[in-house]
This record gives structure tokens, sequence and C-alpha cells, in this order.
């Protein structure tokens, strides 16, 4: 989802500190990246592209969601609706947070992000984010009316995180609402139409919810000085830190526990979900994201394996 993924910070080489604000922009002048962008191949061009969608969280929220309609029951058609609807989606969001942070990315030194860094021009990505949101539309009531609606309302909250919600004090709420709606989406366009689970949108909702506060906590000092008033750049570190974990463990509970009661496997889980908490609370900020990647990833196939309980 919207501005999740793997938080890495670059810093400008020495030599390029040297040259003038707002001139230096990476080492590239005003217009740069647009000649870069001609300059480069069809494959080149991908590449970009690729690498300014936030690929890692768009490929996770995808799977996990071509996975759950797999196995909701959906067929070959409906599996297809599903993962086109939220590719596309994905893809909207990911390319709108690159252009509308751009500045902002460039004061933090995210070389890595290649709209800031002048390899991708701003109305590139603009476009491709707008044909992605586009398609979004018609993928998405091509699983229903309800289906269709929900998962808009899914994507729309995500793009409002990115024009500004991210910055206050209700950063959250974005997360909260668009991890409980994508299974509900997925359930929604089942034949029958049937409501999804109190178990699966409370379980989705949780383990959005600790993924913001897991992906925040690298980036706080960033924040800080660029004028991000997340709600967790306002809790601080430290009860960041224990929002993220106890939100994380609270959404695997769900995860486990909702669908039927407690069995062996999982039992077994919860127990991996634990370990992988406490490791959380010793380890350092980045590695914290890598440990609730993998507790989400505990709790989808906790989810998966629930299977017809899904409807």
């Amino acid at each position: 989802m919207v501005g999740v993924g793997w938080p890495r910070r670059r810093r400008l080489p020495p030599a390029l500190t040297l040259l003038p604000t707002p001139a230096r922009a990476f080492g590239r002048e005003a217009g740069h990246g647009d000649r870069r962008w001609r300059r480069l191949g069809c494959m080149g061009r991908l590449t970009a592209l690729t690498r300014a969608c936030h690929p890692e969280p768009t490929a996770a929220v995808t799977l996990f969601a071509g996975a759950l309609a797999v196995a909701s029951g959906r067929g070959a058609a409906g599996v297809f609706a599903v993962v086109a609807a939220v590719l596309t989606g994905q893809l909207s969001v990911g390319w709108s947070n690159d252009v509308i942070d751009r500045a902002r990315d460039r004061a933090g030194g995210r070389v890595d992000k290649p709209v800031a860094a002048g390899v991708l021009p701003a109305g590139a990505v603009a476009t491709a984010a707008g044909l992605a949101a586009l398609a979004c539309v018609p993928l998405s009531f091509a699983s229903g009316r309800a289906a269709g609606c929900v998962h808009l309302v899914a994507v729309a909250v995500a793009w409002a995180y990115n024009l500004g919600v991210k910055a206050t004090r209700l950063s959250v709420v974005p997360y909260t609402v668009s991890f409980a709606l994508l299974p509900s989406f997925v359930v929604l366009g089942l034949p029958g139409h049937p409501a999804p689970p109190w178990w699966l949108v409370a379980g989705g909702a949780l383990l959005g919810s600790g993924a913001h506060f897991a992906n925040a906590l690298p980036d706080l000092a960033t924040d800080a000085a660029t004028g991000v008033r997340s709600l967790p750049e306002r809790l601080g570190p430290a009860r960041s830190r224990a929002w993220a974990l106890g939100l994380l463990a609270a959404g695997s509970m769900v995860a486990a526990l909702g669908p039927a009661g407690p069995g062996p496997a999982r039992l077994g889980a919860l127990g991996a979900v634990v370990v992988l908490v406490a490791l959380g609370a010793r380890l350092g900020e980045r590695h914290l994201f890598r440990a609730a990647m993998a507790v989400a990833a505990i709790d989808v196939g906790l989810v998966i394996a629930a299977g017809s309980r899904l409807r």
C-alpha cells in the first residue's frame, strides 16, 4: 500500500554538497531529468518507472490480494480481475507518492528515488500515475459494484495520505482504512457478494496500522527536519515502536483465532509472531520493519488457510 517500502537513506557525495542550493538538486540542473528520460531506451524507462512505483510493497499487496482471491474460491477470471485492479491501484499510489514528495525526498537525500534524483521527469511519472488510476476504475468494477466501490475508496484514501494526511496526526488512518478494505474488496467480489467476516476486516486494519508505525520509525528524524508531523513523529521513537509491535501482535491474534478456535498450527504461528515481536523490540528501526513484514507474511498465511471461512 501506500507509502510502505524498505526505507533507505543515501546521502549526497561530499563533492555535491559544495554546489549551491537549489541548483544542486542532486547534482542535476532543472530539466536534466527530461533530457535523461529522452535518452533512455524502452527497457531503461521501464526499469526507472518500476523503481519509482515502490516495487516491494506494490508486489506484496498485489500478491496477497491474488492469493486471497484464490483461497476464497474465485475462478481464473475473478483472480485476474482482483490482481489487475489491485496492481493498477498500487502503481497509481506509488508513482503519485514519488511525484508529490520529490522536494521532500531531495531534502532528505533520497537518491534512490528516481524522480527526486532527476532520473525521471515528474511529468512522466504523474502521467503514469494518472493512467494507472484511470485503468483501476473499470478493473475494480469488474468484481461488481459493491466490491469496486470499496476498492476505489481504499485507493482514494491512499492518495489522500500522499496528498497531505501523512503530515498530520491522522497519518495512521489511511493505513487502517485501506488495509481493512483490501480483503473486503476480494470477498465482496464473490458470487452473491457476501459481507466479509469481522475478523478479516479487523485483522487487516490492525496489520495496516502496525505497518505504518514500523515503516515510519527509520524516517522520524528526516520527517521532523522536513516538516512532516505524522502521528509516529509526534509520539516519538519509543512509543511508536511500542504501538507498532502491539498492533502487529493484535492483528496476528485476530487472524489466528478469528476464523476458528486455537489449533496446533495456529498456536505455532502465534508463537512465531511472538518471537518476531520480541526480536523487533530489540532490533534497530530498519530491522523492525523487516520483522513487521515477516509478521505480515504469517498473518497472510493464516488468512489464506482460512479458505472457505472467508465467505
